[in-house]
């Protein structure tokens, strides 16, 4: 293959790179673009091949006792009987048909959610900025980069202010890289290429134009995404139900395969007892969970979508209602987020404009991340700077959490500084005081301190402004930030929410406790506590922190509720030490800043307004910052939890109690206790309302608390019930082999019915912890239901009833199959009773992990 001329991009200058991608410095034309997205495709890692419909419907055949199932039905056609053949056959192609329609929905769903937030990007179109979808983004597109955005291609730099790029995940670099416009030698690594950009990356701090060389598979992360592991780490759940199904199905086969070596020991048709054996598998495997789980997660997500929740990663909603803690800053969640700038003060405390004019200049002028502290400031007042000419920038970041600009008036050169306090005291040495300058000294910290402490514990923030004057140069950066004349300070307030304090108690009543992680000071992050109803039992710094080793955290994070004057790493390390404690741990944040936290929570939450890497980051995206939705998100996490877990344990119950019924059966009977086909036809009824039960109601004391994964009692759920269900199918056996001397006929279709209204009976008895005629079900589900048991009950009179095998059932003897089926509900309520009695005392306890 011939190599580009812009293969080697790293080693031409920014003009030459702009000539090889045939672009220029003010970005493509919209038809250039749209030419370039149809020769390229869309910028993705993996084309997305969307799997057609036919390709989704054949995906149902995947499951190996399917495959085998449809061999042996062919040998039996093969042998003659091939009605019954096909009889199988069209039970086996309804049931696939009834779960590739559920799930091919719930996938749109999905794909139709995601869309609503996906990463954005800012480029240069027909010489002006617009903001399009990043998998947009082509060859030659001129993009603007700034502090938090996801780089989403790989390109060149064709200008840069302070540019500091996060590429850990390409080259493992734990410190931010510097990226200018330098040419590197040919040969130089990932690392070394500090004239370039990668996709995966994100922008810790600066800002920058890129020019856009490779999208897509092309990048250097798409070159390598097949050797990563792109998919998120499992969650407890999706693990628990994998090695679950992976031991029941194990059970399920080795029991199967006992019960054809018994039928043909008993000298029964090697064929018949094949199909019987691998019908009963098919009948008995719990072969619908993944659909269930998928259906009734997407089930979920659409209805958290119209609550403003938009789930970004769809097994993460059991974690959603699992959480039992919520990390989040104060800003905007706890209070209005909309900050309104009380004043400007000197550094005497009294009013000043001369600072207000200071922070004006810094904050219209100021060309990187947009804030809300900034146009706060611009829309406060509005004042005349046309005189004023910016010279230079030197951009926001949280290593260094200030701020500074450049500007001329006249023949003077300013630099105007803004920050927290403790970052722009650390690089003065003087202060304005009554006009003139004084040498910073112990007695004017302590008055600076005491104004310091007298505001925040109003829940005033503060920001210290400074300036100097310097000499006009091509560049400036950090290491002239030194040497500054301390001017004054802006007065920020930020109102609690009104209902705040309702929906912390609400939370508190959900089983989720509340922290609060923060930049601010502790003065005003216990003042926010104290305003919004927050009991705070603990408080802890930043610098505090530091001091504490992991064991000595551990001690004291139950116990603390307000962490204040943290970094982001800080951030991280208090998650993972509310995860050390067993805690499932929730984080809602918005900031680059907060994307180390994001990433170690268990729930990790954004708002639709973020950076994008902290987006990208998140599992949910939420429409507004509120913990009213986040209250209703909650809710229904655990409701599409305690739906799925329906499902589990009602099916492995009544699959526990099969095995056992058909091993006994298979035992003592002169004939199969059920034909293959029609044990087909219970798993396909029975599926019928199964589907349903994604929109089935929750018990309201089941939400209140966080939900967890117990496999244990799983388990004993499974084998109490199960057992319940063997013994009225041994009494069924009885009645039908002694009382009514029933043959190999009417006991199949006695059988049938029985093992058909059981089903739907248990799912409506067992979907609730109450008694069942006091928990309401879904309509959807309780119809069905009704449904399919009239259906069931009118089979043995309808033209097919022969091909099924099935006969009428005289009166008496379906008298009797219903007094064992009321018995079977009483007995059952009576169970579950005792069974839920007897677990109520971990209740108070954590779940194991």
């Amino acid at each position: 293959m011939q190599e580009k001329e812009s293969d080697k991009y790293w080693i031409l200058s920014p003009e030459e790179t702009l000539q090889a991608v045939h672009s220029k410095a003010t970005g493509l034309t919209g038809e250039e673009a749209a030419e370039r997205l149809k020769q390229y495709g869309e910028n993705t890692l993996r084309k997305q091949k969307k799997d057609t419909q036919l390709m989704a419907f054949l995906s149902q055949f995947k499951n190996p006792i399917i495959l085998i199932l449809i061999v042996a039905t062919g040998i039996s056609a093969a042998t003659g009987e091939w009605i019954d053949a096909m009889i199988i056959l069209t039970i086996i192609l309804a049931s696939a048909t009834l779960s590739f329609y559920q799930e091919y929905t719930a996938g749109n769903v999905i794909a139709e959610l995601r869309a609503k937030v996906q990463a954005k990007s800012v480029v240069l179109r027909d010489g002006k900025p617009i903001e399009i979808a990043s998998k947009e983004v082509v060859p030659g597109d001129v993009i603007k980069l700034s502090t938090g955005s996801l780089i989403v291609a790989d390109g060149l730099i064709l200008e840069s202010t302070n540019l500091f790029v996060n590429q850990s995940i390409l080259t493992g670099e734990s410190q931010p890289s510097e990226k200018k416009p330098d040419k590197v030698r040919e040969d130089a690594s990932l690392e070394e290429r500090t004239n370039c950009v990668y996709t995966g990356t994100s922008v810790q701090s600066g800002n920058a134009t890129m020019l856009v060389v490779e999208t897509g598979a092309s990048t250097e992360f798409g070159q390598i995404a097949d050797k990563l592991s792109l998919r998120p780490p499992e969650t407890e759940f999706e693990r628990g139900v994998r090695h679950f199904g992976y031991l029941l199905t194990e059970i399920m086969l080795v029991l199967t395969l006992i019960v054809f070596a018994i039928n043909v020991i008993m000298n029964r048709p090697a064929i018949e007892a094949l199909l019987f054996s691998v019908a009963l598998a098919v009948g008995i495997t719990p072969q619908l969970l993944p659909a269930i789980i998928s259906i009734t997660l997407s089930k979920g997500s659409r209805i958290m979508a119209k609550e403003g929740v938009i789930v970004r990663r769809l097994t993460a909603i059991e974690n959603f209602g699992s959480m039992d803690i919520l990390c989040t800053d104060k800003t905007g969640t706890l209070t209005e987020g909309t900050i309104r700038l009380d004043g400007a003060a000197d550094v005497a405390g009294q009013p000043s404009d001369e600072v207000f004019r200071l922070a004006y200049l810094n904050a219209t002028l100021q060309t990187g991340m947009a804030n809300t502290l900034d146009e706060a400031i611009g829309a406060s007042k509005d004042l005349d700077i046309g005189a004023v000419k910016k010279q230079g920038e030197i951009p926001f970041d949280f290593n260094r959490e200030r701020l500074s600009v450049i500007v001329q008036e006249g023949g003077q050169y300013t630099m105007i500084v803004k920050g927290a306090l403790n970052s722009i005291l650390a690089i003065c040495t003087q202060v304005a005081i009554d006009g003139s300058e004084k040498a910073m000294d112990e007695q004017i910290l302590s008055g600076i301190q005491q104004h310091y402490e007298e505001w925040s514990g109003q829940g005033i923030r503060i920001i210290a402004l400074a300036k100097k004057t310097v000499a006009l140069q091509e560049k400036y950066t950090v290491e002239d930030e030194n040497g500054m004349v301390l001017m004054g300070f802006l007065l920020l307030f930020d109102h609690p929410k009104e209902d705040i304090s309702q929906i912390i108690s609400n939370l508190v009543h959900q089983g989720v406790s509340l922290r609060i992680i923060t930049g601010d000071n502790k003065l005003i992050a216990l003042h926010t506590a104290e305003a919004v109803g927050l009991k705070v039992t603990g408080a802890l710094t930043g610098s505090e922190l530091m001091k504490l080793s992991d064991e000595a955290l551990w001690s004291r994070i139950e116990a603390t509720t307000v962490f204040a004057e943290v970094d982001p790493n800080q951030k991280e390390r208090i998650i993972l030490a509310l995860k050390k404690k067993n805690h499932v741990v929730g984080y809602m944040g918005d900031g680059i800043n907060d994307v180390p936290a994001l990433h170690a929570a268990d729930v990790s939450l954004s708002v639709d307004n973020a950076v994008d890497v902290a987006k990208e980051s998140a599992d949910f995206v939420l429409v507004e910052k509120s913990l009213e939705v986040l209250s209703r998100g909650i809710e229904l996490g655990r409701t599409t939890f305690a739906n799925t877990l329906k499902y589990i344990q009602v099916t492995t119950s009544a699959n526990f109690g099969n095995m056992f019924s058909m091993a006994g059966a298979s035992l003592f009977l002169p004939f199969l206790p059920l034909l293959p086909k029609q044990i087909l036809l219970i798993n396909f009824l029975s599926d019928f309302p199964a589907i349903t039960i994604a929109n089935d109601s929750v018990d309201k004391e089941i939400v209140e608390r966080p939900l967890r994964w117990d496999i244990h009692f799983i388990r004993d759920f499974m084998i109490v019930f199960g057992l319940v269900s063997s013994v009225f199918d041994y009494l069924t056996f009885a009645v039908l082999f002694f009382g009514f001397d029933a043959k190999h006929g009417i006991f199949q279709s006695s059988w049938f019915t029985i093992s058909v209204l059981t089903e739907l009976l248990v799912l409506l008895v067992m979907r609730t912890q109450k008694r069942f005629y006091r928990s309401k079900p879904a309509p959807i589900l309780l119809y069905s239901s009704i449904a399919v048991g009239i259906f069931t009950l009118l089979i043995p009179y309808l033209p097919l009833h022969e091909f099924l095998g099935i006969e009428p059932i005289q009166p008496l003897l379906l008298l009797s199959l219903f007094i064992i089926l009321a018995l079977y509900v009483i007995v059952t309520e009576i169970a579950k009773y005792y069974f839920y009695k007897a677990k109520a005392q971990p209740k108070s306890k954590k779940a194991p992990r």
